[in-house]
């Protein structure tokens, strides 16, 4: 069996495919597994660390606000339509795996127009152009929020399954929170701190990060403690905020440790974000990113609040003294916070990878 997976351009849009493929992986050894994405996505970075064969295909996004500079995005789809079409010619696939982003569109195109199979993985409650081009021509959608079905078109062949959002599962048994606060940098650690965790994706967010500059410097309780990921950029200037209460990092890699010692996140509501959040039942400030595409992470903030899991906090609305108001009222709670948790627990859908993976190699095969 040969699947392809076609996608990338964010990190939201490429590890849904890694995830479903490694477990294709683990349940069928021998398939050949191989993945398209752009020279200028995270996938040019990722995919030679992930052991998996792939192809990246020198695609340029599509602009939405700067629209003159398509002409360059309509160059590059005429050399990776030739590119893509010699690489199914010479070894056809079973099925194409859609993951979205500006990277898909080529590969389901050209797969479409010769008739292979093609199968989405469609992540936000609000989905994306690409999810939603392809969807009538999609022989399954895999969505990650129930609220998205209403949202894609399909054709009577299409079938429908809410998986949720393939992620790598919690490690059973779960790590002790105090032993995770020790490893992050909290030496003496009891487990029975407040803690926050913080972080605004790969990059950091400028926004979240101005506010928790602020906030702990104006002083903490002193059971609460902060694990802050600010992102690569300005992490040297945010470290100095750094104390007994305080950890600064430029990110988390693994992420294992900070999700088991958290009881709270404040975090942006990337699809993947809410999946993994979920699958470990973590209660969440979410502060959706305004410039996302159709507005899909106010989407995602929306349904996570709707389902009690989460509370959203607009970014314009976002303070010092917005999040320590909201942070604190929260922590204050614990019958709230449990209540979220086992709300965020409900939705999580841990094997959606394993359920994606056995439902392909069963249709497929």
């Amino acid at each position: 069996m040969r699947v392809i997976f076609a996608g990338g351009g964010t990190g939201g849009h490429l590890y849904p495919g890694l995830a479903i493929a490694r477990a294709i992986a683990r349940l069928d050894p021998g398939a050949d597994l191989l993945f398209v994405g752009a020279r200028r996505g995270i996938e040019a970075r990722v995919l030679p660390e992930s052991g998996f064969r792939h192809v990246l295909l020198d695609l340029y996004p599509l602009f939405r606000r700067q629209v003159w500079k398509n002409l360059e995005t309509a160059g590059s789809l005429v050399d990776s339509w030739l590119k893509v079409g010699d690489l199914m010619r010479a070894n056809p696939p079973s099925v194409v795996v859609g993951l979205g982003g500006y990277a898909s569109g080529v590969t389901l195109a050209w797969s479409v127009a010769h008739r292979i199979p093609i199968v989405q993985q469609a992540g936000d409650s609000i989905p994306g152009l690409a999810a939603r081009i392809f969807s009538r021509w999609s022989r399954v959608l895999y969505v990650g929020f129930p609220e998205a079905v209403e949202r894609l078109p399909r054709s009577r062949r299409t079938d429908v399954v809410i998986t949720g959002n393939p992620i790598e599962p919690p490690p059973s048994p779960r790590p002790s929170k105090a032993a995770s606060l020790v490893n992050l940098g909290f030496p003496g650690a009891s487990g029975r701190e407040r803690v926050v965790l913080v972080f605004g994706g790969s990059q950091g967010s400028f926004a979240i990060n101005e506010a928790v500059d602020d906030w702990v410097g104006r002083g903490l309780p002193a059971d609460v403690r902060v694990i802050w990921a600010t992102g690569s950029n300005r992490w040297e200037e945010y470290r100095q905020r750094e104390s007994s209460q305080v950890v600064v990092k430029p990110y988390l890699s693994p992420i294992s440790d900070a999700y088991a010692a958290c009881d709270l996140a404040v975090t942006r509501a990337g699809a993947m974000t809410c999946a993994e959040l979920a699958a470990w039942g973590i209660p969440a400030i979410m502060i959706p990113l305004p410039s996302a595409a159709a507005d899909h992470q106010t989407g995602n903030a929306r349904a996570v609040e709707a389902g009690g899991a989460g509370v959203l906090l607009p970014e314009r609305d976002l303070s010092a003294s917005s999040l320590s108001q909201t942070v604190l009222s929260l922590l204050g709670d614990q019958a709230s916070l449990a209540s979220m948790s086992a709300a965020a627990r409900d939705r999580g859908r841990s094997d959606a990878a394993e359920t994606i993976a056995r439902d392909i190699l069963a249709r497929f095969t």
